[in-house]
């Protein structure tokens, strides 16, 4: 899409074991001004050549080197679960460094930061711990955990993610963020309850709102259209300063 013709640049960043098939139907959901880029990371979908990351500072690093020339244009993140935190850790890295900073973060299925280090060790738990949670959260095939062959494959792949997002902590000193945010959650998530995403507010200079939706970890994966909706209405509502400053 040309530039000119962009209101909004969205990326979206996948969850731990996943990639952007994802979201696939997310482009065509959204608005034709906007310019939907949906992500991997490496090891992950279409970068499934490259090796892994299992550290957030350094794919957060990857990410901003890869994407620098597109942040030219009113641009905004969204990201589910370790897309969450990755969405999260590029926007403060932006800041620290002066760059043009996102005009929009969505985060979804990510406890606030001062909750981290509360989760369970899950990317070492056994084999038959690890499928049990990860059946619980959905989101992954069936036949990932009925297939051993599959299972081989994929075990590696989450078991990194997962540790990318557990042995993740904050930037003790890292101001609020001068970006508006929205945050998201389903009201059955067992993993990442609403009462975990409470506190957000307070590491950002302009908190959106918690959206609660019906279902659980992954509650948009059967119908995006009401997360889809409400992702529409909070970039409008966080562009409009903007709109009424050119007025």
């Amino acid at each position: 899409m040309d530039a000119t013709q962009t209101a909004l640049r969205l990326f979206v960043f996948h969850h731990a074991g996943g990639s952007h098939v994802s979201y696939r139907q997310w482009p065509a959901l959204l608005p034709a001004q906007w310019d939907v880029r949906l992500l991997d990371a490496p090891g992950h979908g279409r970068l499934g050549d490259l090796p892994q990351l299992d550290n957030a500072g350094r794919l957060a690093d990857f990410f901003l080197r890869r994407l620098e020339p597109e942040l030219q244009v009113p641009y905004a993140f969204f990201g589910h679960s370790m897309g969450a935190l990755v969405a999260y850790e590029m926007s403060v890295r932006l800041a620290a460094r002066g760059k043009r900073l996102p005009v929009w973060l969505g985060l979804s299925a990510r406890a606030a930061p001062h909750h981290q280090g509360q989760d369970r060790d899950h990317h070492q738990l056994p084999d038959a711990e690890l499928q049990t949670h990860l059946e619980v959260l959905g989101g992954t095939p069936e036949e990932v955990f009925d297939n051993p062959a599959l299972w081989a494959l994929y075990d590696p792949l989450i078991r990194a993610d997962m540790r990318l997002v557990e042995t993740w902590r904050p930037q003790p000193d890292a101001p609020a963020l001068p970006v508006a945010v929205s945050v998201f959650g389903g009201s059955q998530d067992v993993s990442v309850p609403p009462r975990r995403l409470a506190g957000w507010e307070r590491h950002t200079e302009r908190f959106l709102g918690l959206r609660v939706l019906a279902g659980g970890h992954f509650y948009f994966q059967d119908d995006p259209a009401p997360l889809l909706g409400r992702i529409r209405q909070d970039v409008a509502a966080a562009l409009a300063p903007a709109a009424a400053a050119r007025a």
